[in-house]
Formats: structure tokens, sequence, C-alpha cells
């Protein structure tokens, strides 16, 4: 727009942290220009320092780590557990639903401890557990599932007959053309 300066501003920053910023009014055609350096760097000793505490604390840091992932398993086992429980309580045997929530039980109160091997104790435990579930889950569903699955089969395969039936129908009336063009061509 009219009477609007119009200033052209660019800036540059390198690889040491060093900025140069320049600026140039289009109307007149004057330009600035100004380089920031980083004054804040820290120095050589306190690099050095850093990096010894660093690897002096490795050790601590990597068991803090594995404490953390270990509950973080724990607690998602626990979760993914409950919610199979509740998702799956009619289909469960009792038996098995009552073992397994003792265990759950057990992770539960070891996770609200800081003891990573027993949080680990319980975990395995848990697992072995829920695994049985899945298990009971499963034998029950194919031992129930089978005679309805049978009766489904059967209820498909007579389908399957029934759409056979009509298919052949007018599979027939296809073989039929077929049939017709193979003697024509034998008769050529």
């Amino acid at each position: 727009p009219r009477g609007m300066p119009q200033i052209e501003v660019t800036f540059d920053i390198d690889a040491n942290g060093i900025v140069n910023v320049s600026a140039k009014d289009m109307g007149t055609g004057k330009s600035q220009a100004m380089t920031i350096t980083g004054g804040s760097a820290l120095p050589k000793d306190d690099i050095d320092r850093m990096m010894r505490d660093a690897e002096e604390h490795a050790e601590e840091d990597r068991k803090r780590r594995e404490e953390a992932e270990t509950r973080n398993q724990a607690e998602s086992l626990v979760y993914q557990t409950e919610k199979f429980i509740k998702d799956n309580d009619e289909k469960l045997p009792a038996d098995v639903k009552d073992k397994v929530n003792a265990v759950l039980g057990e992770a539960q109160e070891a996770l609200k401890g800081n003891d990573t091997a027993a949080i680990r104790a319980a975990m395995e435990k848990l697992a072995t557990e829920s695994q049985a579930l899945g298990q009971a889950l499963y034998k029950d569903s194919a031992a129930a599932g089978g005679p309805g699955g049978g009766t489904g089969d059967g209820a498909a395969a007579g389908g399957s007959t029934g759409s056979a039936g009509s298919s052949s129908s007018a599979d027939d009336v296809v073989d039929a053309e077929i049939v017709d063009e193979e003697p024509g061509s034998a008769k050529k």
C-alpha cells in the first residue's frame, strides 16, 4: 500500500549458533546488518563434568528404566486380564476365574510396592494363569460350539446343496449349449 514502508528482513543461522540479521528498506535502498553470537555456551570443563556424571549414573538410569518398563508391562497385563474377565464373565468357568482373580489380586498388591522382582514374579504368574483362562474359554466354546457348529455346517451344507441344485439347472443349460457346440464342431 501507498505510504507503507517495505522492509525486507533476512535471518541466517550458521552451524555455530551465530545469527546474522540484515534489513533492507526497499523504498530507499538503505540496509543494515547485525550479528548475534551465542555468548551463553557452556565451558568445556562443564561439558566434561556433565559427561562424567552421566556415565557414573548410567547403571542407575538403566535400572530405573527397567523398573519402569516392568511396572508398565505388569499394569498392562492386569488391565488386559481384568477386561478379558469382564467381557467374558458368563462364558468362563468359575474355578478358573476364581484362580485368576486370586493371582490378579497378588499382582495388584505387588504393584503397590517398589520391589521389581516381586512385580516381575507376579506378572509371570498372572501371564500363565491368564493363558489358562483363554484356554478354558476356547475349550468351553469349542465343546459348546461343536454341536452348534455342526448344525450350522449342516445348514450351510444344505443351503449349498440347494443352491447347487439350482445352479446345476442353470449349469445344465450352459452345458447343453456347450454340448451342442461340441457335436457341431465334430461334424465340421
